[in-house]
C-alpha cells in the first residue's frame, strides 16, 4: 500500500518570477495527483478558488484553463469543471 502524499499548502507569493495561475495550477495538479481531488470530482467553481486560495478571479480562471490544457480537468458546459479520469490524462500532464 502507498503512503499518502503530503501536499504543501499554497503560497501565491512563494515565487515572484512566476505568474500566480501557473502557481496556483502547479498546487491543483498537485491536490489530483495526491487523490486529495478525485476523479471525476467537480472542481470547485473559479469565485471559490479565487476566495479560497487568497487570489484574484482571473487568476482562479487562468489556472483551470491551464488544467485544462493539461488534461488533469475537463469542463461540461452548463455543468462544472471535473477531475479528469487518469487513462483520459495526458501522460507528461504538461500544457
Amino acid at each position: 500500500m502507498t503512503e499518502p502524499r503530503t501536499v504543501t499548502p499554497f503560497d501565491p507569493d512563494a515565487d515572484p518570477l512566476r505568474y500566480r495561475y501557473e502557481l496556483l495550477a502547479d498546487h491543483l495538479a498537485e491536490l489530483i495527483g495526491a487523490g486529495e481531488l478525485r476523479p471525476k470530482a467537480p472542481l470547485p467553481a473559479e469565485q471559490q478558488l479565487a476566495t479560497q486560495f487568497g487570489v484574484s478571479l482571473g487568476t482562479a480562471r487562468h489556472a483551470t484553463k491551464l488544467l485544462q490544457k493539461r488534461g488533469l480537468v475537463i469542463t461540461v458546459r452548463s455543468k462544472g469543471t471535473y477531475v479528469a479520469p487518469a487513462e483520459w490524462r495526458r501522460p507528461d500532464g504538461q500544457a
